[in-house]
């Protein structure tokens, strides 16, 4: 079958491309300042672009045409926590995609708790394994739907004790979740192991 991307919408060329980049890690950002009105969202366009200095990139698209909480958020403190998720926060990551009113805690709806940073004012989510503070660097725009690539450097890692050996995160206790096509989520699954100086043909 050949599909055409110029016959496409928006719509269905979104989905075509979520279906087939897969599987995606999971950020998810808490952003805002304010007590008690921290923001949360997931966003699975999400990457890092460098690992020293650590820079991490996340896309935000629009909802109906208009900027999301996150988008607002970040644009105006230029600062933001990429949360980590593991299988335990499945349900409230999932959650936290749906649509809320800007004056509403995406974290407080869910029953979550936040933590302080260290050098950013945004908390972090407490259960989160992994949070990583980050400053704005930079926001670039790809395409004509008016989504924002926001481009983080890390300023503070925050890591459950138990994941981090030897320099190393412990990618199986950790259980990352990862998205899909669809409302579709899955686990980390088995894990293979190959040996070292492998060479792709070509």
């Amino acid at each position: 079958m050949l599909v055409d991307p110029n016959q496409l919408n928006a719509e269905t060329s979104y989905k075509l491309v979520t279906g087939t980049v897969v599987p995606r890690p999971i950020a998810w950002v808490s952003s805002g300042t304010e007590p008690g009105q921290t923001n949360l969202a997931p966003f699975s366009a999400f990457i890092f672009l460098s690992s020293y200095p650590p820079i991490l990139g996340f896309n935000c698209g629009r909802r109906a045409g208009t900027q999301k909480d996150t988008s607002r958020n970040i644009n105006a403190y230029r600062e933001y926590v990429v949360n980590i998720p593991d299988e335990s926060l499945l349900d409230a990551v999932h959650q936290s995609s749906q649509d809320f009113a800007p004056d509403v805690s995406e974290v407080t709806t869910l029953g979550l708790e936040t933590a302080p940073s260290v050098r950013i004012r945004t908390p972090r989510i407490k259960q989160a394994p992994i949070s990583m503070e980050c400053q704005l660097q930079e926001i670039l725009s790809f395409g004509g739907s008016g989504a924002e690539f926001f481009v983080g450097r890390v300023v503070m890692f925050h890591v459950r004790d138990d994941l981090y050996k030897d320099g190393k995160i412990d990618t199986a206790k950790l259980r990352p979740i990862c998205r899909i096509g669809g409302p579709n989520y899955a686990p980390l699954g088995e894990i293979i192991t190959m040996g070292r100086g492998g060479t792709l043909p070509g």
